[in-house]
């Protein structure tokens, strides 16, 4: 048959994925009845006339189909079927064993040796052309797989790299925002402002921050920007630089008077002023809460706006407690907003606690939230003994214990806290 001829077999009788047919039988005249009919059906077929031979030709010239006797001098037709599977190969080959037993025994040891269909001597034509068919499509199925598991293992490898380069990113992210909060606790004559950052994933959209422009004024803040991840990210990187503790001639919270010194503005009037800034950018959709207070530290008085988040806990020194504040609507939602300025005196030993409501909203382990009553206990729980960072430490401690196992922190978390002991 020319190779035109077989061509012509082959597109009609279709065989798939079986293209090369090794036949392997010590009979000559058997492997002569075998391959004229493979030739005619349009494969290319080889021969071997023992285990031994057929192992060496498929180390270097793997088929797609073996069609092997069962019984033959020196390796028998089982232990070939064991070693060719043993072979290290990147593809699948269909293994048809010749046997005039069939037995279900001899089937099973067939099996477990690697074959995956027998065929009794003597062949039918019609038959071998048949489990052939079988074969074909059972390897076209395995082969299609393989190469989709090689398309989804190279997308997997391109997703690692890309996973690896963003990771990298984040993590310089984080130094950057780590870098908005230069030094977590900072004394004020006898006063301290303590804060605590920690956000949920990489970056955060949570700030805290504090400056003084000069001996017993100082400002502090606490800022949770609406979403999560990057855009939120770059939001309080932008916020942190409108509050500057470095560069006052930057800080919107301060005004330069007289070419001397700097003085803090009202904090209703920074939110005025941050609210404007962010409505005046169409394309920042995100909006943020905040609590900016600033105080006298001769005689504690307190000055705050609450725009949206949550009320600030006062801790008096004779052990009430307190929450600041009206609400407001967050910064960034509606043009030409107001804000009220709420004003309180704090004395010798009292403390205040700004928060963010990954405090208060944090899921339980038996259900609900945490809300501003499991707040108040908490902080009551950890102001005995504890004060500046051991108290925001043990609070956030005491938050981890208190949702469910496994679960982690969905939302970022920060707090500033302020301990006022005296001028």
């Amino acid at each position: 048959m020319t190779e035109g001829s077989q061509a012509e077999a082959r597109t009609e009788l279709d065989f798939g994925a079986i293209q090369k047919v090794l036949v392997v039988d010590d009979s000559r005249l058997q492997r002569r009845i075998l391959v004229a009919s493979l030739k005619k059906w349009g494969f290319e077929v080889l021969e071997a006339d023992s285990g031994d031979a057929a192992i060496e030709m498929c180390q270097t010239n793997p088929p797609d189909l073996v069609v092997s006797d069962w019984v033959m001098p020196g390796m028998s037709g089982l232990e070939f079927c064991r070693t060719f599977r043993a072979l290290d190969s990147e593809q699948y080959s269909y293994f048809i064993l010749l046997t005039s037993k069939s037995e279900k025994q001899e089937v099973a040891k067939g099996l477990d040796a690697g074959a995956d269909d027998f065929l009794i001597k003597p062949l039918e034509a019609d038959e071998l052309r048949a489990r052939i068919s079988a074969g074909a499509r059972i390897l076209d199925m395995q082969r299609e797989l393989s190469e989709k598991n090689r398309m989804i293992e190279t997308a997997l490898k391109e997703l690692r790299v890309a996973h690896d380069a963003i990771d990298k990113d984040l993590m310089q992210a984080r130094k950057i925002q780590d870098s908005l909060v230069p030094e977590l606790t900072r004394e004020f004559g006898k006063s301290r402002v303590s804060m605590l950052l920690k956000p949920c994933g990489h970056i955060g959209g949570d700030l805290v921050g504090m400056f003084s422009p000069g001996v017993n004024r100082l400002g502090f803040y606490s800022i949770d920007v609406s979403g999560h991840g990057i855009t939120s990210a770059m939001m309080t990187a932008r916020l942190g630089g409108y509050l500057s503790s470095k560069h006052f001639e930057q800080n919107v919270a301060m005004e330069k008077r007289f070419d001397k010194f700097y003085a803090l503005l009202p904090p209703e009037q920074v939110a005025e002023m941050l609210n404007s800034r962010l409505m005046a950018d169409a394309g920042v959709e995100e909006y943020f809460t905040m609590v900016y207070a600033i105080i006298d530290l001769r005689n504690g008085h307190l000055k705050m706006v609450q725009a949206g988040h949550p009320h600030p806990l006062v801790l008096r020194y004779d052990g009430r407690t307190e929450f600041l504040g009206e609400g407001g609507l967050p910064i960034g939602l509606l043009s030409d907003v107001s804000f009220q300025q709420t004003e309180t005196y704090l004395h010798p030993g009292d403390k205040l606690l700004l928060y963010s409501d990954g405090f208060t909203e944090c899921g339980l382990e038996g259900g609900g939230l945490l809300e501003e009553e499991g707040l108040r206990q908490m902080a009551l729980d950890c102001a005995p003994g504890r004060s500046g960072t051991e108290f925001l430490d043990d609070m956030f401690w005491r938050l981890t214990q208190a949702v469910a196992p496994g679960s982690g922190m969905d939302d970022d978390v920060s707090a500033v806290f302020f301990e006022y002991n005296g001028p």
